[in-house]
């Protein structure tokens, strides 16, 4: 089956940033996290598949269309979830639930009631009397109630309680049962990535750094603590990043199975969680 979405070397250039030659790709059945700190250009990728920003160089491609020339019918396909919500905030949430429905083809109403009572969200309040909490899932509900085939969603979880976001991860596993759909996941709440990801896309400043199936990742990658005796110059170009004191070291390697090798029993091995890897590969090397 074609892939959703292709990103091919995407590029896009600021005053004080440049996105560069970014490419990955979502086939349907999957969800995709995608991972970076904070000005990495996460937000910039995804404004960009979603043509509210204008490419410098590359292709993207959803549903195998160009947004640029397709835009009105992909995002008819397509349900997102900005870090930001621009809502009118003197509409109660039905009357801003009946704009956004004449924008889709597809609009259910009673799933969308359904999310209203599942996030106990009362119809009739005015969007400025909702927290910051309650309009993200506002805006989960709206994007989950036209069948979407993909869907976008940039730190949706970051302003929800642990027993919402619980409830957020069943329905995003629910959605990737449907073969026919797929999910792209920015967050930096990277354990709940871990639950349900299938695939992991990891940008750092504006670049690359991996896009690949997560258990491979995991499997992969590996913390490795030792004597700083051991931290040796030939020995370094293991280490994806580490911290070292006089006591001794942790450290990142991308390849458990070749640091065995070469360290053996001499060091301690543990696995990595993808903050893990986030945090040093960013960090890189830091004495203490």
């Amino acid at each position: 089956m074609p892939n959703i979405l292709e990103v091919e070397n995407l590029s896009k250039t600021f005053p004080r940033f440049s996105l560069q030659k970014i490419s990955f790709s979502l086939a349907p059945g999957y969800i995709m996290g995608f991972i970076g700190p904070n000005g990495a250009g996460k937000s910039t990728t995804l404004k960009l598949i979603m043509h509210l920003l204008h490419k410098d160089s590359g292709q993207i491609k959803i549903f195998g269309l160009d947004p640029q020339h397709y835009e009105r019918q992909i995002k008819d396909r397509i349900g997102f979830v900005y870090d930001e919500n621009h809502f009118y905030e003197e509409l109660t949430l039905k009357a801003m639930a009946r704009i956004m429905a004449s924008c889709y083809s597809h609009w259910e109403p009673q799933t969308f009631t359904s999310y209203l009572e599942q996030f106990s969200l009362p119809p009739k309040e005015k969007i400025k009397k909702l927290s910051w909490g309650m309009q993200m899932k506002f805006s989960l509900a709206l994007a989950l109630s036209h069948q979407a085939e993909l869907l976008i969603l940039d730190e949706p979880t970051s302003g929800l309680d642990p027993i919402i976001r619980h409830e957020l991860i069943e329905i995003l596993s629910a959605l990737r049962e449907d073969e026919k759909k797929a999910v792209l996941f920015s967050t930096h709440i990277t354990t709940d990535l871990e639950q349900i990801a299938d695939y992991i896309t990891f940008i750092h400043d504006g670049q690359l750094v991996f896009s690949r199936a997560k258990d491979d990742i995991l499997e992969r990658y590996a913390l490795v603590k030792g004597d700083p005796g051991l931290l040796t110059r030939e020995n370094q170009s293991l280490f994806t990043g580490w911290n070292q004191t006089r006591y001794g070291f942790t450290g990142l390697v991308p390849d458990r199975a070749q640091a065995r090798l070469l360290l053996g029993n001499r060091v301690l091995f543990e696995k990595a969680t993808l903050d893990d890897i986030m945090l040093y590969t960013v960090r890189g090397k830091a004495h203490v």
